[in-house]
């Protein structure tokens, strides 16, 4: 059977593969949310949309703030089942696992521009939010603190926070229609985060080198005025 809106609905009885399944009612529901709000936008009409029973609807989904975040439930697992095995450098591995965070909704912007639309609306699921982007940050914490036990927790700690900030900001400008925030563009600035933190193979020393930086030492005779002192300083600095 196919629905209005182009897409095929199979029955109930046929069994369809449960994770198509899911992101099919996820898809329906964001875009009932995104267009009739999603106070006034009821499960009925949801399971309607998807061409599902109420009581399906429940075995799948909890509530509706559920269904909002469904499609993050699934990828914390891949990424946690990524991040499950061993890596010759784990510093990078955590920044893939970030890279596989955005491409997936890079693929998927239509309807990461449709959750964003309705999570802004509503107060309780920008909290909800905040609280599944910490979720893929202690995955990398975690991660990372079996990977290299050695290393300074707080460094650990630092470098997971670092990597989902740049991937948030990216992933929200990418789904604003920021043309220059893509994948490309994330996997630079998690390069220089690795040069920053130091963690790249055979370039550990580059993090740690500054462009040297001219001193200038300047002297006076004792009852200089301090007006004074400070035009020759900026005259030197201005050199």
């Amino acid at each position: 059977m196919t629905s209005g809106s182009g897409t095929v609905r199979r029955s109930e009885s046929t069994g369809p593969d449960p994770a198509q399944f899911r992101v099919h009612v996820v898809t329906q529901a964001i875009r009932l949310f995104s267009e009739h709000g999603y106070e006034s936008t009821t499960v009925e009409q949801i399971a309607s949309a998807a061409g599902v029973s109420r009581r399906t609807f429940f075995r799948q989904f909890r509530s509706k703030e559920d269904v909002i975040f469904a499609d993050h439930e699934s990828l914390l697992e891949q990424v946690a089942a990524y991040l499950s095995r061993e890596f010759d450098d784990p510093w990078a591995a955590t920044c893939e696992a970030a890279q596989v965070v955005f491409r997936h909704f890079r693929d998927r912007r239509e309807l990461a521009v449709w959750r964003y639309r309705v999570v802004q609306r509503v107060p309780a699921l920008r909290d909800r939010e905040l609280v599944t982007t910490y979720r893929y940050e202690r995955l990398f914490t975690e991660f990372l603190r079996s990977a290299v036990p050695g290393e300074k927790p707080v460094r650990i700690v630092s470098y997971a926070a670092a990597i989902t900030s740049a991937h948030n900001y990216l992933l929200r400008a990418m789904i604003r229609g920021d043309e220059t925030a893509t994948a490309e563009a994330l996997s630079r600035e998690l390069f220089e985060l690795r040069l920053t933190f130091g963690v790249v193979p055979g370039l550990e020393a580059t993090a740690a080198v500054t462009t040297p930086r001219a001193v200038t030492v300047l002297t006076y005779p004792v009852g200089t005025s301090p007006e004074e002192i400070a035009e020759q300083v900026r005259r030197q600095l201005g050199s």
